[in-house]
């Protein structure tokens, strides 16, 4: 709308239309209708700075407005702990004590004045919450900005943010909400904004939300109005919208969860999410999401209505938390097997016996025997029932030319497909791996057959067979003796042999700009480009070079078993576990 004074105001119908043709009507009723300002409603609200940060709101906040990784960020604030920048960063406590309270009261006196400051007490209350510590800090406030790393300074700088904001008085903010009715309907249109009399924390920090990667951001700023007015209508677009599913989690998204149903503690966030996918039960997304068209049904100013479509992405799951076929597979087996153990208040219960067998009111060895009463039979009734009944194993049908039955299951080296092998079946059983992308719940009987079409021969170059065949590390060619993996642009089924061909030299290429120079004798020698720069091998061990060397291709065979005779000879460097587990 246009109001009188000729500022623009954007509003929004106070309900949603189930269907293409209400939206037309609503258009037709609008088409000549006034519109007059109905009510306006202006309320002062207060907003409240987020508390200081603890582990799980560190992970969460650094991810929305990092772009960090859960472990990226304990790795980064381990750094600044052991510089002595920041307080220890694993902890579930909002305490902070008395000094620093003092401290940060100074600060946003001097920075900002007396009117910011409001000094706040912020208390734990999750049950079962570990407050040896305090919240996550800078040890010294005064310091707004450190030396380091580009990561380090960021996530320093974000917590000197959350910590003086934690301090700060409440923002003032009137809301006001305009209610805009058409003269031909019953429906109303909604404005709303704000307008901050007084800043307060705002003026320092704003807290991140999951819906929205912006650091926040405050509603437009309506014009002058009052009831009675009459507005313009300059265009009234109506856009259809779909019902979208729950969204997967991310990592930042699943810490938070894992914190309300009381799942791990400050020190186990990262690492249990580094591990569900170090052991691939669950994987980042790679899809990019499909192609959506969309109606959109819009009345300008002179009364035309005017139908169009739109497309937009949809479905993308990049960098989202995907549980893989395995992780399906493995969960089925311990939810059936194992309920108690997989209960979601399970650890929270044994955390509460913890805590009373340290306070001395259970006895550790009584409940260890009530525990394991329930579970070793648990574990006896499992091992029996794999013997019977694969996980995660389906029928998918017949094989039409050998009437053998065909399943998916989980491998030894993942999912795949097998012809045969049922019961008084003597043939040796056919086995083909998925493709990626592939899944055991979705996979069907013609994609099954499918694979095993592979090995597929697609000619001959420079006088040897050419073949496609799938592995377990994914699609790749095999020609004279030598593999090449086939990337993921390029549909296995569908390769062909000039294709082929251009992969093969390609490798070739690559290859031969990696050997510098070869020699002639016993051991094997030779230069090598690698990952790191250049190095030389001998009798199958590695040997740095000299840093800086511009011709290694002049160095003699002699000159480098000097070299290698000097390398064994020093002491190996050496980690012991126990140091390097302390450190983690």
């Amino acid at each position: 709308f246009t109001t009188s004074g000729g500022a623009p105001l954007a509003a929004q119908l106070e309900r949603r239309l189930p269907d293409s043709a209400s939206a037309e009507a609503l258009l037709e009723a609008c088409r000549d209708a006034r519109f007059t300002i109905t009510d306006v409603i202006t309320k002062p609200v207060t907003k409240s700075p987020a508390p200081p940060f603890t582990t799980s709101t560190l992970q969460q906040e650094a991810a929305r407005k990092l772009g960090m990784t859960v472990s990226q960020t304990m790795m980064v604030a381990q750094k600044l702990y052991e510089a002595g920048h920041i307080t220890y960063m694993r902890t579930d406590s909002l305490n902070l004590s008395t000094l620093a309270v003092n401290a940060i009261s100074e600060e946003v006196t001097r920075r900002l004045g007396d009117e910011y400051l409001k000094v706040r007490r912020y208390h734990t209350n999750s049950k079962g919450a570990q407050e040896a510590h305090e919240a996550i800090r800078p040890t010294d406030v005064h310091v707004a900005e450190i030396e380091g790393t580009l990561q380090e300074r960021r996530l320093y700088s974000l917590i000197w943010k959350r910590t003086i904001a934690s301090q700060m008085a409440d923002a003032r903010i009137d809301r006001t909400t305009v209610d805009i009715s058409p003269s031909t309907c019953a429906d109303h249109f909604t404005a709303s904004g704000e307008v901050i009399r007084f800043d307060g924390f705002l003026r320092v920090y704003i807290e991140g939300r999951d819906d929205d990667s912006a650091d926040g951001g405050n509603e437009s700023r309506l014009p002058a109005m009052k009831s009675g007015d009459t507005v313009d209508m300059r265009s009234i677009v109506a856009t259809e919208r779909f019902t979208q599913h729950p969204p997967r989690y991310t990592e930042a998204s699943l810490v938070k969860k894992m914190e309300e149903l009381g799942i791990g503690r400050p020190s186990t966030y990262a690492p249990t999410i580094s591990t569900i996918q170090a052991r691939e039960y669950v994987e980042k997304g790679e899809k990019e999401g499909v192609e959506r068209v969309y109606e959109v049904l819009s009345l300008d100013s002179e009364g035309k209505i005017a139908r169009s479509t739109r497309s937009e992405m949809t479905g993308s799951e990049k960098g989202k938390l995907v549980p893989t076929d395995i992780g399906m597979v493995v969960n089925e087996f311990l939810i059936k097997y194992f309920p108690s153990i997989l209960d979601y208040d399970f650890t929270a219960r044994m955390e509460e016996k913890f805590d009373d067998i340290a306070e001395g009111q259970l006895k550790w060895n009584s409940e260890i025997g009530d525990f394991y009463k329930v579970f070793h039979p648990d574990v006896e009734q499992a091992n029996n029932m794999r013997l019977e009944h694969r996980v995660g194993e389906r029928l998918l049908g017949t094989d039409p030319a050998t009437g053998k039955p065909v399943s998916v299951k989980i491998g030894r080296f993942g999912p795949l497909v097998q012809i045969g092998g049922a019961d008084g079946d003597d043939d040796k059983p056919q086995f083909a791996s998925l493709l990626k992308g592939q899944s055991l719940s979705t996979l069907t009987l013609e994609e099954a057959l499918k694979l095993f079409e592979f090995p597929r021969t697609l000619g001959e170059f420079e006088g040897k067979t050419v073949t496609v065949a799938i592995g377990r590390f994914g699609p790749y060619v095999r020609h004279d003796g030598k593999f090449v993996s086939i990337p993921k642009g390029l549909a296995p089924a569908a390769i062909t042999l000039p294709e082929a061909e251009e992969l093969i030299v390609a490798k070739r290429d690559s290859e031969s700009k990696k050997v510098i120079k070869t020699f002639e004798g016993e051991g094997d020698m030779q230069i090598l480009n690698g990952r790191y720069g250049v190095y030389f091998t001998y009798n199958k061990n590695n040997y740095k070079l000299p840093r800086g060397l511009e011709h290694p291709e002049n160095l003699t065979r002699e000159e480098l078993l000097k070299m290698a005779e000097e390398q064994d000879a020093k002491p190996k460097k050496t980690t012991s576990r126990r140091t390097s587990s302390r450190k983690k």
